[in-house]
């Protein structure tokens, strides 16, 4: 890993953080995607987690900001029960437009800039970098929880020295 400055450490921190959460997205069973926990469907705290990585890692001010195609009002809202219903292939897609869609800010970094503020935004950009690895491993948490009380398998994560592993792997420890 390189460490020569801030924005090689938020760049592999984030490949790791996202890398763990398909792992654990693909380790929910099927028969465990509708089950709820606290009320709320594990699919739904799936897209909790995501949304906010979404739209809180780059500018949650931001005025141009898109909601998913598959989003309606409060499906993002652990609080609300939705009508609407998420496929794992719905949120598989909607991983990876965010999975792009934040390599490509992260990549566009300057160590300099990291203490600027987004436009609109009270926040500077490293905190809000911060502040998402801490809600989104706050819900991997809990979803890895779901998982292990459920099979009592362990999801596989990358860890600060682990290789990211590619291709077919066992996705549990």
């Amino acid at each position: 890993m390189k460490q020569d400055n801030l924005t090689d450490i938020i760049t592999d921190q984030t490949e790791r953080a996202l890398w763990e959460v398909k792992n654990v997205i693909d380790c929910v069973p099927d028969e465990y995607w509708d089950k709820e926990y606290c009320g709320m469907p594990v699919w739904k705290h799936i897209y909790h987690m995501l949304h906010s990585l979404d739209l809180w890692f780059i500018n949650p001010r931001d005025r141009d900001f898109k909601e998913p195609s598959i989003h309606v009002e409060n499906l993002n809202n652990l609080d609300v029960v939705s009508d609407r219903h998420l496929e794992r292939a719905e949120i598989d897609a909607y991983y990876f437009q965010i999975r792009g869609k934040t390599e490509e800010y992260v990549r566009s970094l300057k160590d300099g800039r990291l203490l600027e503020k987004p436009e609109g935004c009270e926040y500077t950009k490293f905190t809000l970098i911060l502040a998402q690895f801490r809600h989104l491993h706050t819900h991997m948490g809990m979803i890895m929880g779901f998982i292990v009380a459920e099979t009592g398998l362990w999801p596989r994560v990358a860890g600060l020295e682990g290789v990211i592993l590619q291709g077919e792997y066992d996705k549990y420890f």
